[in-house]
């Protein structure tokens, strides 16, 4: 409810409200109002940007932070995605700025936090926090809680971290495969599609048979699998980013693979009877049916390396493999970049281009074959032409 006073210098209203954000009760004044209609006009504007949303209320850069959160991101984004902008928040940004408020982060300001972080952490690292923080102040603008970003404009210094991309060689991946196999038919299978194809483990996981085409030798990957859902209600969830959905072409080899395993599927079915988890209708799964768990999946993995005599390597490391087998077949970068789910054809060149020995022996010969033919013609013509008359 507003009240009014009228002083020497013009006409003043108070308004005290409940800031929806603190929860909070604070007062808000304003005078100078050469009449009393005019200052009721201020007030009645004032109460209807309170009840909106949209007055520039001061509050903690933290609570505003932990707002955000709550009532913007959990559960309108995937799970990975909301515990990184909680980590960035608890980790880095909280930490740093501490009690300040919302409306003292400042361009300048903000620009010395990220580059604070430059000795500590690696581009990766800085440009996550800085995408949370982005996000953020970007909506406290649309809530009228700021007048502009303090994050628009800033640089990020530093070079990004990228240690050497680890992948298996083609000459080993007969034995690897061999390992596998003899390790365990379901291992083999989830590997071998991995290398044929490219996907995340989460996403080869989360196939379905229904995500099969066999007729037209295609796969569609739309879904993830979340390993560490506590019930089936929570186990598949969007892909790690909008192009990582996507149809991409498979082998006839792994068709016919996928073919026998459905075959040897249904055999299962059989022998567990109603204790088949049916429902998930899963293609890459353990023997009943149910997901597989990503300690299974590690572990499996780094034991088939031991056994096949390579070294330690991450799973994600077969993803790389895929790539790399499709460079040394000369494969277009573009349709890497399709088949791999990756935002831009300069993320794929950028990761992949240099990685092959391969690859660069493989260029050269190519191009000593092409320029030993132009070569031996100018020989049989007469030799080198066009001399220079002295």
């Amino acid at each position: 409810m507003a009240s009014f006073k009228k002083h020497d210098t013009g006409w003043e209203f108070r308004v005290k409200y409940k800031d929806p954000f603190t929860k909070k009760f604070k007062e808000k004044s304003q005078r100078g109002f050469a009449t009393k209609k005019e200052a009721q006009q201020a007030a009645a504007d004032f109460e209807r940007k309170i009840s909106e949303g949209y007055e520039q209320t001061d509050i903690p850069l933290a609570d505003f932070l932990n707002h955000w959160i709550e009532e913007y991101k959990n559960g309108t984004v995937r799970k990975n995605t909301l515990i990184g902008h909680k980590y960035s928040i608890d980790k880095h940004i909280k930490p740093y700025f501490k009690a300040i408020m919302l409306s003292e982060i400042k361009p300048i300001m903000y620009q010395v936090f990220l580059n604070s972080m430059i000795d500590k952490f690696s581009k990766g690292t800085i440009e996550s926090v800085h995408s949370t923080m982005h996000n953020a102040m970007e909506k406290a603008v649309l809530l009228g809680k700021l007048e502009r970003n303090p994050c628009i404009g800033a640089e990020i210094k530093g070079k990004t971290k990228r240690g050497q991309l680890k992948f298996i060689n083609s000459e080993d991946l007969p034995r690897f495969l061999q390992c596998s196999r003899q390790y365990g038919y379901i291992y083999w299978i989830f590997f071998k599609t991995l290398i044929e194809t490219g996907m995340r483990k989460g996403e080869a996981a989360a196939l379905k048979w229904s995500d099969i085409d066999f007729e037209n030798n295609k796969i569609t990957i739309d879904e993830t699998l979340d390993f560490a859902a506590t019930d089936k209600s929570e186990l598949f969830g969007d892909t790690k980013t909008l192009r990582s959905k996507r149809i991409i072409k498979i082998s006839n080899s792994l068709t016919k693979d996928l073919e026998y395993h459905l075959t040897w599927q249904k055999e299962n079915k059989k022998h567990y009877g109603d204790l088949y988890h049916d429902d998930l209708d899963l293609v890459l799964c353990r023997e009943d049916g149910n997901f597989m768990p990503k300690s299974s999946l590690f572990n499996s993995f780094s034991r088939i390396l031991k056994r096949t005599g390579l070294p330690a390597l991450p799973i994600h490391s077969l993803r790389h493999t895929h790539a790399v087998l499709m460079l040394e077949a000369g494969a277009d970068m573009k349709f890497i970049q399709e088949q791999l789910g990756h935002g831009s054809i300069s993320i794929t060149a950028d990761v992949y281009s240099h990685i092959s020995q391969k690859l660069e022996n493989r260029s050269i010969t190519m191009f000593e074959k092409y320029t030993s033919e132009i070569f031996n013609e100018s020989i049989k013509s007469g030799g080198i032409t066009g001399a220079i008359e002295m």
